[in-house]
């Protein structure tokens, strides 16, 4: 009995392992349609395409001339209208020095119409660079860099550190009265800024917030009442700040604005250490 059941297990079946039928006739069938429209819309582009006849050019041209920007894009413009790569066209213009922004479109039947901002120059970068409004270096040696604007400088790469400060600090001295001439970054790190009255303020390499503040909450209105007797003001203190006077130095009462913590930082005798920053 018990060799009867043997051979019928063996005898018994085993299961099998059922793959899942691919449709392969859909599959091939997508297959060819894509291809039948991916040739299609490239014998209309061939058929469709044609030589670019025009090009009209809006800018300001101050600082590019439409010559230049013909040059700049000449290879992109030997391909057809169809064909032509408008993202390459914008990227040539872009890389001109004064070139900012650039937008290129096409129109029917061959023409591309090409729009172009310059460059607007906010500061001075060292001898002859030139920031713009986003505080982005965008000509290293400029041939002629007008004396109005303000010079800012500093370590290379650091441009848009210094004149993120530049602009923060001249947001809060504007309505005191007051601006930023020169504003420098040393390489030890240490700050300094030469305002439009020739007074040079010394804010050194640390807390260099604080001291900001400190000077823009005390100090500025003596600054703007003694323009003319004060040279520097030193912020490099840390209980105080002192100011040189041309010749003698000025009598001030502890309850004039900037009186006792002008006083904090001599009499007081604040660290040295914080001074030879």
């Amino acid at each position: 009995m018990a060799r009867k059941q043997a051979r019928r297990r063996k005898s018994e079946p085993r299961p099998r392992l059922r793959l899942p039928k691919l449709p392969l006739a859909r599959i091939a069938m997508a297959l060819v349609a894509s291809g039948v429209v991916f040739a299609t819309y490239r014998l209309s582009a061939t058929l469709l395409d044609r030589p670019i006849t025009a090009i009209t050019i809006d800018g300001p041209f101050q600082r590019v001339s439409a010559l230049q920007i013909e040059e700049a894009i000449a290879d992109e413009l030997s391909r057809g209208f169809l064909t032509a790569d408008l993202d390459a066209v914008q990227a040539r213009l872009t890389a001109l020095p004064w070139i900012d922004r650039a937008n290129v479109v096409r129109r029917w039947p061959g023409q591309l119409e090409i729009s172009v901002t310059e460059q607007v120059p906010a500061a001075c970068w060292g001898e002859n660079g030139l920031l713009n409004t986003r505080g982005e270096l965008f000509v290293r040696d400029a041939r002629h860099v007008p004396a109005e604007l303000p010079r800012l400088s500093g370590p290379d790469g650091r441009s848009a550190e210094v004149a993120e400060r530049y602009l923060t600090i001249r947001e809060q001295l504007i309505p005191r009265g007051l601006d930023v001439r020169e504003l420098t970054l040393d390489a030890r790190g240490a700050w300094s800024m030469t305002l439009s009255n020739g007074i040079e303020i010394r804010l050194g390499r640390r807390n260099v917030a604080e001291r900001t503040a400190l000077f823009l909450d005390v100090v500025a209105d003596l600054v703007t009442r003694r323009a003319r007797d004060i040279v520097f003001v030193d912020m490099r203190y840390s209980n105080g700040f002192t100011v040189g006077w041309h010749g003698e130095a000025p009598a001030m009462s502890e309850d004039e604005p900037g009186g006792r913590q002008m006083l904090a930082g001599t009499a007081m005798n604040a660290n040295p250490g914080d001074a030879n920053e």
